[in-house]
C-alpha cells in the first residue's frame, strides 16, 4: 500500500520536505511509528493528521493512494 504524506508549517523544518511517499503503511499508528523512526524529532512535535481532507484522531485504516496531511497547531485570529 502506498500513501502520500503532505507536511505543513514548522513540520517541514523537521522533515526537510513538504511531501513524502511511503509504502507498506496501512493505518495511522503504523504511519506515526514509521515517521518517528525516520524523523526522531517529530516524536516531540504536536500535530493533527488528516486523511483525505478529514481530521483523524484515532487509528484509522488507509486505502491505497490515500493522502495524509500532517498539520501543525494553528494560531491566529
Amino acid at each position: 500500500m502506498r500513501v502520500k504524506v503532505l507536511i505543513f508549517g514548522q513540520l517541514t523544518d523537521i522533515i526537510g520536505l513538504s511531501e513524502l511517499h511511503l509504502n507498506d503503511v496501512s493505518d495511522r499508528d503504523e504511519l506515526v511509528r514509521a515517521l518517528n523512526e525516520q524523523f526522531p524529532e517529530l516524536a516531540d512535535s504536536k500535530y493533527a493528521m488528516a486523511l483525505d481532507k478529514k481530521v483523524i484522531s484515532q487509528n484509522t485504516q488507509f486505502a491505497d493512494n490515500s493522502v495524509i496531511a500532517l498539520l501543525p497547531p494553528f494560531s491566529g485570529g
